[in-house]
This record gives structure tokens, C-alpha cells and sequence, in this order.
């Protein structure tokens, strides 16, 4: 399987929003699942393997990606990298190797399945902009299109995608018996004047109780 990372606009009732989306796709029969959100986080990241996998019904035995901070922590030699800790709880539970591509233009096409299935879903789904009350609409509208898709035939190909998705599905690992919990758990100490500390990406602010 594949991962990628893109965004475009959205429409919802407080106005235009520069929206998130997660992508993920099966390399042979080129099934995709995306999901969106409005910050492009590791946690984020973290969901959306666990909700991807969940929507193939397994889990890709390999996995490649972009040298992304939500997985990457320090690029070494060749394609050796330290990954986050995060990310190896997440492929420690679901049992599955990555694979990343390479620094600079070398790597630039590595992906290319999931870059190009990027590009024809923002063209047929994202555009013109849609409009949507929720994040939880443009999920499901999300789901509904790629439903759509798995009936389209990609080129010099003969059978759908959902039919090559038949073949495909049965090389899967099974899902563990529990997703994995994506929300990170940290433990707090109140002051004197009755506040905590909460930790963002960015910096830490203190909120009374």
C-alpha cells in the first residue's frame, strides 16, 4: 500500500477552508480509501491508517511513504530512517513493514501510484469546490465517492477496480482483534492556582479548572 498527503478547499457554513487529506492505496488494484481533517497531525496520520485499514478489511504487509515528520524522525543512510515513536506503536500493532522514499528528485516518482490517484480524485471530486455542513459530511461524501471509484476501470485494464480488488484483498494480514488507540495519553500536575498545563504542537498553554 501506499500513503500520501494533500489538500484543497472546502466549503462549509463559517466559510472556505484549506482542508487535509489523508490518502491511502492498494498498489495492485489501485482501491483507495481518503479521509479528511482539519490539521495535517500525527495523530491524524496515526487515524487514518487505523480507519484505512479498517475500510480494506486487513492490513498491506508493506507500506511506503513520503519522508513525512509524522513518521520520520531522522533521515539516515540510503533508505534506513529513525522513526517516530509513535509511528512504530502504530506498525508494532499492526504488524506491517515501511518503506520510504528517497531524499530529493531521486524519490520523487517512488509513489507515484498514490500521487496520480491523488490528482484524478481532487479533479472528479473536489472540484469545483463541494459544500458541506461538516467534517463529518465530507467524511461520508468521502466514502460514498470512493465507492464510486471502485467501479471505474483504470487504463488497459479490463476488469474494475473493485474486481482486481477481489484479487488483491486475500494477500491482506488480518486486523488485529483491537484498532489501534490513536488518541496519545499524558498526565497532568495542577499549580497552585488550580490550572494544568495542556501541550500543543507548537507550544503549551496553562487552562484553569
Amino acid at each position: 500500500g501506499e500513503v500520501d498527503w494533500y489538500e484543497a478547499d472546502v466549503d462549509f457554513p463559517s466559510g472556505r477552508q484549506r482542508v487535509q487529506f489523508f490518502a491511502m492505496r492498494a498498489c495492485y488494484s489501485g482501491r483507495e480509501f481518503h479521509l479528511a481533517f482539519p490539521r495535517q497531525t500525527q495523530q491524524a496520520f496515526l487515524e487514518g491508517h487505523a480507519k484505512g485499514f479498517a475500510h480494506f478489511g486487513g492490513v498491506f504487509a508493506l507500506m511506503r511513504y513520503d519522508n513525512l515528520s509524522a513518521a520520520v524522525k531522522r533521515i539516515l543512510r540510503g533508505r534506513r530512517r529513525l522513526e517516530t515513536d509513535r509511528f512504530v506503536a502504530l506498525r508494532s500493532h499492526y504488524l506491517f513493514g515501511s518503506e520510504f522514499c528517497q531524499s530529493g528528485e531521486e524519490g520523487a516518482h517512488e509513489k507515484g501510484g498514490v500521487e496520480g490517484g491523488v490528482g484524478r480524485f481532487r479533479r472528479n471530486h473536489l472540484v469545483p469546490v463541494p459544500r458541506c455542513e461538516s467534517f463529518e459530511e465530507l467524511n461520508r461524501k468521502l466514502l460514498d465517492w470512493c465507492a464510486e471509484d471502485d467501479l471505474r476501470r483504470m487504463e488497459d485494464r479490463t476488469r474494475t477496480v473493485l474486481e482486481d480488488w477481489q484479487s488483491e484483498k486475500d494477500k491482506l494480514q488480518d486486523l488485529p482483534s483491537t484498532p489501534f488507540e490513536t488518541a496519545e495519553v499524558d498526565a497532568a500536575r495542577v499549580d497552585s492556582k488550580g490550572r494544568i498545563r495542556v501541550r500543543t504542537n507548537r507550544y503549551s498553554v496553562p487552562i484553569r479548572l
